[in-house]
């Protein structure tokens, strides 16, 4: 079964979609090979701008001829959708873009096989098709599934599974599950939103138009679980969370300004059983002190471990609103052997660390030990442009995607760039 495409959301035009016309006019300083000298990267690593005419882009993927294709969000009065990129001279710069489906804001990509799209909006996951070369698919488009619970900005990230199934994050609508938006307000218990949001669902590929009632849910708990991937080498899921926001806004008797800015970690996951369950949003983990602790809608006093003990543990937690946004294992065989095997994880940059200054845009290198998230290292830095702040970053980098030749293709919503990560 498949749906009509929307009235033009197939478009072949570029100068009319985009602020800069199709082709490489990039601002940033680069050096006798063509590296953004902005972006800071480990020794003989190098990010060249592939594109700076993307608009608000998301996650990504990149085909086997090197085409890649970014999800976008809706900006002023232009709707989101799809861009498909395309370097035809061969200088290592997009000079053909391609705007396909205008249903509206896109976030979530992921390729099956090489001529098979899935993409994810704010309600909806569709496939989309290629027969030929054209960097537009056939306008065949299947609703895989429809009626998602819908967040302020789309946030349903996509993997595939070993079990021909899609898996797709469904973030909470809420901070905490409360009664009502208002400080000291007490959250409900048990929480009626985790029936839909607050986990990681998983859809059949080989079925259409199924709703919430056809998905499994594969794990609770998690906020936001954006970043979000299944390893290859154990067929598991693995997501990094957004955690809790408003501690002091919603507590200010109990938490500093400070202590807000500071405490509910990121949390870095593995699914490792049926319907595991991570405690939100009767817990938060505190990063500062390594341990889950009850929320404070319900009963919690910083101190209260309760029924947050018996939950399972993070693999490694990562400082409080980095805002994790796409998970990549490398398998590639471009960079140094001591990045086989571990995960890039790229981080939005916070937004809610006052009165401290934001941190997070950047891209961090996980590494594992015996199966286990062993420590992180920065890996790509300078995102912000030296800012302190999400509204004056230069930009904010969100999705990563491997080429076939093990080089890492890194998006970014703020200043609409794309760039690709190599190792010489």
């Amino acid at each position: 079964m498949s749906r009509s495409p929307h009235s033009g959301s197939i478009v072949v035009t570029c100068a009319a979609l985009f602020a800069a016309a199709c082709g490489h006019s990039s601002k940033t300083t680069t050096d006798a090979n063509g590296c953004d000298t902005s972006i800071k990267l480990p020794p003989r690593f190098c990010a060249v701008v592939f594109t700076d005419s993307g608009g608000p882009l998301r996650h990504l993927v990149v085909r086997k001829n090197g085409e890649v294709i970014a999800g976008v969000l809706d900006q002023r009065r232009q709707p989101g959708g799809i861009i498909a990129m395309r370097d035809t001279n061969k200088d290592g710069h997009a000079d053909v873009l391609v705007r396909f489906d205008s249903t509206g804001a896109v976030h979530g990509l992921v390729l099956a096989g090489d001529s098979t799209l899935y993409a994810s909006t704010a309600h909806e996951i569709l496939r989309f098709h290629w027969t030929d070369s054209s960097l537009a698919p056939s306008k065949r488009v299947d609703t895989i599934v429809t009626g998602l619970p819908a967040r302020a900005i789309p946030s349903h990230s996509l993997a595939l599974d070993t079990h021909n199934n899609i898996v797709v994050n469904i973030g909470a609508i809420s901070n905490a599950c409360q009664t009502k938006e208002a400080p000291g307000a007490p959250g409900r218990d048990p929480c009626p939103e985790l029936a839909t949001t607050g986990g990681i669902w998983t859809f059949r590929l080989d079925k259409t138009h199924q709703t919430m009632r056809d998905g499994t849910r594969a794990t609770t708990g998690l906020h936001n679980a954006v970043a979000l991937a299944v390893s290859p080498t154990d067929g598991m899921i693995y997501a990094v969370s957004h955690d809790r926001d408003e501690l002091h806004a919603r507590w200010p008797a109990l938490y500093t300004a400070e202590e807000s800015a500071t405490i509910p970690a990121e949390e870095m996951i593995r699914v490792a059983t049926p319907r595991a369950d991570f405690g939100w949003p009767y817990c938060y983990y505190d990063y500062l002190k390594g341990r889950r602790a009850v929320a404070p809608e319900y009963g919690g006093d910083k101190q209260q471990i309760g029924r947050c003990a018996r939950l399972i543990q993070p693999l490694i937690a990562f400082p409080a609103h980095w805002s994790p946004m796409s998970l990549v294992f490398y398998t590639g065989k471009m960079f140094p052997a001591a990045y086989r095997g571990g995960a890039f994880i790229a981080f939005h940059g916070s937004s809610t660390r006052a009165p401290l200054p934001d941190e997070g845009f950047q891209i961090v290198f996980l590494t594992f030990k015996d199966g286990l998230a062993a420590d992180y290292t920065m890996f790509a830095t300078g995102f912000a442009g030296g800012a302190t702040s999400a509204s004056s970053a230069a930009h904010r980098p969100v999705g990563m995607a491997l080429a076939p030749d093990g080089s890492l293709y890194v998006s970014d919503d703020k200043g609409g760039y794309v760039w690709r990560v190599t190792y010489k």
